[in-house]
């Protein structure tokens, strides 16, 4: 008997707001479940051509109180992409902080608006270093 991966849970407290921000990332709704006795929404989103790999944002309708205010036991998401530099400019021109620049063009981190960690990783090679990535600090935890 083997395993089959099928999603990655992470609570939401807005869900409009986290949509929003996997979308920038690349990610796209691929179903949804709406529970009205549960009160409740399941929002699933993958990279296209990746639906098999989703992420399901939980969403309470009357809020959740047990959601952390630190997210970071739970390590991390991950997704390569083919440019690492234009992903991470689209991110800083829609509002969101680069935690950790990808200084040497390989890796960089940024949070959710639930603070969810994610690693962002070039595919393939290196880019080549360049500004102003290769001088950015890093920005609170990552």
């Amino acid at each position: 008997m083997s395993l089959k991966y099928l999603h990655t849970m992470v609570r939401v407290k807005d869900l409009e707001k986290s949509m929003a921000f996997y979308e920038l990332l690349g990610l796209k709704e691929t179903h949804r479940h709406e529970n009205e006795g549960g009160r409740f929404s399941l929002v699933f989103m993958a990279p296209p051509g990746q639906e098999d790999r989703p992420i399901e944002l939980t969403y309470n309708w009357d809020g959740d109180d047990e959601l952390p205010s630190d997210s970071r036991h739970f390590g991390h998401l991950a997704y390569e992409t083919p440019d690492i530099y234009a992903l991470c400019q689209k991110l800083m021109d829609n509002g969101v902080v680069i935690n950790r620049p990808p200084r040497e063009g390989r890796m960089a981190f940024v949070r959710s608006p639930d603070n969810i960690s994610v690693e962002l990783l070039q595919a393939g090679d290196n880019l080549a270093v360049a500004e102003p990535w290769a001088s950015m600090p890093n920005i609170g935890h990552w």
